[in-house]
């Protein structure tokens, strides 16, 4: 009871400095726990978000380009893939199905990708779950039609019943006047329910649409830019892989696309472990500082700790209470850091799902939750611990004589 008195009445005659000491602390937890949370839950989410594909076929290039253009729809084609290649993949009997998509224009920044029908009605993009139509119906062959994306839709304004012209290109300038617009007027026929996937920021029209359109290339009209592969088992995996990355040279086989993804982390890495630095280098300037507050303020506490050893409080209890103050101010600050931390992640996972339609959980538990502020406590006791010692030293006699 007496240790909790003394760190209270200490905390509350050192209000100002406890307060910043603590906003400080709240701020290296925080920005701790949103990078592991972030880097952990972005690796999990991207590796898994294969949208029920196992591989994808593509022109010759590197797999992970492959993957990022024709399943999150974030780079740029390497290529087309000919007719006839994509019946003979079709026609393997390792193969359950295989969906052709097609690309190469946008609506103000989300891409408008060609395919057909049966990637949304034969097709589950994760366990158990099928694309399903919030408002419309799905478009149909030969028509200008169009299939929104919940979040596209969402951020477009589209309903069904909107009419609008696609751009060339893949990304649409800042200058209006710098962006190409077909003559082609496509209507919203249907609006797709949130997927949570990439999905979700696609403009979907019918495959014939992209590969007909005016101002591309009739010469490549039949061609598609990927084909998205399901196989009957794993073990054709490996056969098709030889058998177009190793034996052939002029079609790439990524998969298993989870594998594919992993690349792209491992790349990056780096970038992870600079940011968990500077995290933990902003942790250690923060219990730099409750050593330096609670040090300096040593001074003008050596008379109120000599009247305590008077009354007959032991060196230990002084020492402990020291402690003690720097554990709870790290305390403090680490409870703040869930603040931060939630404030942080709800913005990076806002952004994450703008730019590539992966949702990122802020609220998903993980062991950093504990071993982040207890990592933050320690090294503020750990800190404490030198004006601990100081204050343990302090001369009863010569603090309680008179001042001159």
């Amino acid at each position: 009871m007496t240790l909790a008195l003394l760190v209270r009445r200490s905390l509350r005659q050192h209000l100002l400095s406890t307060i910043v000491t603590a906003l400080s602390l709240s701020l290296a937890g925080g920005l701790l726990m949103t990078v592991w949370s972030l880097k952990t839950q972005a690796r999990q989410t991207f590796e898994r978000m294969d949208g029920g594909w196992d591989a994808v076929l593509g022109a010759r290039s590197s797999k992970l380009q492959l993957v990022l253009n024709a399943v999150f729809h974030l780079e740029a084609s390497p290529g087309n893939i000919r007719p006839a290649d994509l019946a003979t993949l079709a026609a393997n009997p390792a193969v359950k199905a295989v969906v052709p998509i097609a690309m190469g224009d946008n609506y103000q920044g989300f891409r408008i990708v060609g395919t057909t029908t049966n990637h949304f009605t034969d097709h589950q993009f994760a366990e158990g779950r099928r694309f399903k139509l919030r408002e419309g119906r799905l478009f149909e062959d030969g028509y200008r039609e169009a299939l929104i994306g919940a979040f596209a839709a969402e951020k477009l304004g589209f309903k069904v019943g909107t009419e609008f012209k696609p751009y060339h290109g893949l990304n649409y300038a800042s200058k209006a006047s710098d962006n190409v617009q077909h003559d082609e007027v496509y209507v919203v026929v249907g609006i797709l329910e949130p997927s949570n996937t990439p999905a979700d920021r696609v403009v979907w029209i019918p495959i014939a649409g992209i590969q007909n359109m005016a101002g591309h290339d009739p010469a490549t009209a039949t061609d598609v830019s990927a084909a998205l592969v399901q196989l009957l088992d794993p073990a054709a995996g490996f056969r098709l892989d030889q058998l177009y990355n190793k034996q052939g040279d002029k079609l790439t086989f990524a998969w298993p696309i989870g594998t594919v993804m992993a690349q792209l982390f491992d790349k990056i890495g780096w970038f992870d472990n600079v940011l968990t630095l500077v995290a933990w280098l902003v942790a250690l300037v923060a219990a730099g500082s409750v050593l330096a507050s609670i040090y300096n303020s040593m001074s003008a506490r050596r008379r109120d700790l000599a009247i305590l050893r008077a009354l007959g409080a032991r060196r230990r209890i002084i020492f402990t209470a020291i402690v003690a103050e720097a554990s709870t101010i790290a305390a403090i600050g680490a409870a703040l850091g869930f603040l931060v931390h939630f404030a942080l992640l709800f913005g990076a996972a806002a952004l994450v799902r703008a730019q590539t339609g992966v949702v990122i959980e802020p609220f998903q538990p993980g062991w950093v939750w504990l071993w982040a502020p207890a990592a933050l406590i320690g090294l503020a006791a750990a800190a404490g611990t030198v004006p601990a010692f100081k204050a343990y030293d302090v001369d009863v006699a010569s603090s309680l004589s008179p001042e001159s």
